[in-house]
């Protein structure tokens, strides 16, 4: 697993879909080097060709289980609907001491329903679910459900937003707002334990109905904010 804080290794699994292409482009154009992780190995590294023909960037394609396997923090970017089946492959794969940030969110688009409206879960929210199903000793951080993908994909757009992080340990939250904070225009906020993750996921169905009003990809900004690191 790679420690390099100046060149990280970031792992996205389901790189290939909107959300996490969109980071990948983001954090490639930052400087990471960015592991796309794919069911479809080929898959995968016919996106890291674009995405690094794009951005000048380093960026490689693997399986998901390869690209879980490649670093410390491991980013899930698959819809809900998806989460339990990569989390069932991916047991084998996450070892004790790694953080999965889980970027879920139960939209009710995964059984049909309306992308503005959430459905219930048993566990209390997606990240809790996914907490639960995680291999022992892997930690589950919340994070990044307010971010537009069609506005992380444009890296001609200037983001100037707020990404709030839930999770139970301020060691684990703090360096996964590291990497979010290498996007340029995400700031990320503390916002509590993984528990405050099923307040969090309600702030995308909110997001969506307001962006298809205005027709735009808004975020979320947190006013009065003291200067400091939350996360300390």
């Amino acid at each position: 697993m790679s420690d390099n804080s100046d060149t990280p290794t970031i792992p996205v699994i389901g790189g290939t879909g909107a959300l996490g292409s969109g980071l990948a482009k983001r954090w490639t154009k930052g400087g990471a080097r960015v592991v796309i992780g794919s069911r479809d190995a080929g898959r995968a590294q016919g996106a890291a060709e674009r995405i690094g023909a794009e951005t000048g960037g380093e960026v490689v394609g693997m399986t998901n289980e390869d690209a879980a396997g490649s670093a410390e923090i491991v980013f899930l970017t698959v819809p809900f609907r998806n989460q339990s089946e990569y989390m069932t492959n991916l047991k084998g794969a996450l070892s004790a001491g790694q953080i999965l940030v889980d970027c879920s969110v139960p939209l009710a688009a995964a059984i049909s329903g309306k992308a503005t409206r959430t459905i219930g879960v048993w566990q209390g929210s997606a990240a809790q679910q996914a907490q639960e199903m995680a291999p022992e000793g892997v930690t589950v951080v919340s994070a990044l459900h307010t971010v537009s993908a069609p506005g992380l994909a444009n890296l001609d757009a200037e983001l100037g937003e707020d990404v709030p992080i839930c999770g139970d340990r301020k060691a684990d939250k703090a360096k996964v707002a590291e990497l979010i904070a290498r996007i340029d225009g995400l700031r990320p906020v503390n916002a509590g334990a993984l528990e405050t993750s099923r307040i969090v996921e309600q702030l995308t169905p909110l997001l969506i109905s307001i962006n298809i009003r205005y027709k735009t990809h808004s975020g979320i900004q947190f006013t009065g904010l003291p200067e400091g690191d939350p996360f300390s």
